[in-house]
């Protein structure tokens, strides 16, 4: 039998989730929820229902995979979905994360909820584990970009007078170098990565204060040299419709007398179908673990590695190991 699959929010993230589900040969996608009316949404091969009627289907659902922004969506959403279904999510507000998951422990008693299950955190956050585990005697560096931030497009897109908005996260080359180089540099955020902002912003809005409110958020560009370009809908359309992104994890350090780097990197041409795809295959874990019955809020560092994958245990070890 399919793993009955649920989408909560059918933007960049919520499409990319689909196309994953397609292509996954052991799920099936059984419905949308949305906000919105749930009749334009138009471009769905699956019944679109309003969010207020998630709570019927409790039944029909093994897991709902959940696509809000981690602003204002998510601290919601992830609690009163984790409460009735098994979840997973891309909650990414890096210093919030304990918090937010003892919410979710709290309220998911008979489900699994996998939180933070993105590219960063998630894939990126497994690697720093492994690379510390493995270098002891070393610093890990991560670096983010040249690519649109999705929480941080998010953010800017809530603030009052604030029409459309990307945000594009640029590493520093020299800070990478220093690293590749086998030093052990000490960063702040403001040395390691910039962030430029592209926005549309309302007919009577202050841009002056959309400029200072995307300076001094705190937990997103307040600590980091950040550069705001309002511009209009046509060149938003034209220049700032894709969405690629990527970034590396770094770690440099010593075994011995001799100087040892690990690196992982990705190179994305759509952040939100990746992110899809990486919740897809959580969602398979998800489901795993339900039926084991490892209930509560999880992270990526609590999910076995071959619970991921639609091959069975002995065809991994043949195959891949």
């Amino acid at each position: 039998m399919k793993i009955r699959i649920g989408i909560v929010g059918y933007g960049n993230v919520g499409r990319g989730v689909a196309l994953a589900v397609q292509a996954a040969a052991d799920m099936e996608l059984v419905v949308v929820f949305t906000r919105r009316d749930p009749g334009g949404i138009k471009d769905c091969s699956v019944p679109v229902l309003s969010i207020d009627s998630a709570e019927s289907m409790t039944g029909d659902i093994d897991v709902m995979i959940l696509c809000g922004g981690s602003a204002t969506d998510l601290p919601e959403q992830g609690p009163y979905f984790a409460s009735l279904f098994n979840i997973v999510d891309s909650y990414d507000t890096h210093a919030k994360i304990p918090d937010y998951m003892a919410k979710i422990d709290t309220v998911a008693k008979k489900t699994t909820a996998i939180i933070s299950s993105g590219w960063d955190p998630g894939l990126f956050s497994m690697i720093r584990v492994l690379s510390e585990s493995v270098l002891r005697d070393g610093a890990t560096y991560t670096f983010w970009g040249r690519g649109v931030s999705q929480g941080h497009s998010d953010a800017i897109r809530h603030i009052d007078g604030v029409q459309h908005a990307v945000q594009y996260t640029i590493p520093i080359d020299s800070a990478i170098e220093s690293v590749r180089n086998g030093a052990r540099p000490v960063f702040t955020a403001r040395q390691k990565m910039k962030r430029e902002c592209f926005v549309v912003a309302k007919p009577d809005a202050v841009k002056s204060k959309i400029e200072e409110t995307i300076k001094t958020m705190p937990h997103y560009f307040a600590d980091y040299d950040t550069t705001v370009n309002f511009i209009d809908i046509d060149e938003f359309n034209k220049n700032h419709s894709d969405m690629p992104h990527g970034g590396m994890v770094l770690r440099s350090g010593n075994t011995g007398d001799n100087t040892q780097v690990m690196e992982f990197s990705l190179k994305l041409e759509s952040n939100p179908e990746f992110t899809g795809s990486i919740m897809t295959a959580y969602a398979r874990a998800a489901h795993r673990m339900s039926k084991d019955g490892l209930y509560g809020a999880k992270t990526v560092f609590d999910v076995p590695l071959s619970y991921l994958s639609e091959k069975d245990r002995e065809i991994l070890i043949k195959e891949l190991l």
